[in-house]
């Protein structure tokens, strides 16, 4: 069985997502079916089978986030000591050595990457590469435009 990491929080917002597919979103597609249902034949009844469909999609994904609860590793780091090592689920700060560009990173289960808000994957190339180092190591990472280097300033267990 595969074991999915997530961080409290990660696990806390897919509780709030089933929650809300479960009372609000399944409840309205079951009326919409009904009311598509109404409008009579429902070969060529365009509402009754994008309402079908919305079901069809709303079920799969109460499953699939049923599923990764149910084998999540929830792992809270701020409960831990920090030890000043890169692991799963810390806030690294790292410098650019080419650019001296400063960039804060938080290291996350696949569900929770948002690249955007600055949460990675534990599963991206950046996050691997950073795994085990500690303040002041130096990370090479393999980037699309090739290797660049970072250095790390700063791990933060929040």
């Amino acid at each position: 069985m595969t074991q999915y990491p997530m961080t409290a929080h990660g696990a806390e917002m897919l509780r709030a997502e089933l929650q809300e597919l479960k009372s609000v979103k399944r409840p309205e597609i079951i009326t919409a079916i009904a009311e598509a249902r109404e409008h009579g034949d429902l070969k060529e009844n365009a509402e009754y089978h994008a309402a079908r469909e919305q079901q069809s999609f709303c079920e799969g994904r109460i499953q699939d986030i049923e599923g990764k609860l149910s084998n999540a590793q929830i792992i809270d780091v701020t409960k831990m000591e920090n030890t000043g090592k890169i692991i799963f689920g810390t806030t690294v700060t790292l410098i650019n050595c080419e650019t001296d560009d400063e960039i804060t990173y938080k290291i996350v289960g696949d569900d929770e990457a948002d690249i955007k808000n600055n949460l990675i994957s534990v599963n991206s190339p950046i996050a691997r590469g950073l795994i085990g180092k500690m303040v002041d190591d130096v990370a090479n990472i393999q980037t699309p435009k090739g290797v660049v280097e970072f250095e790390v300033i700063e791990v933060q267990y929040i």
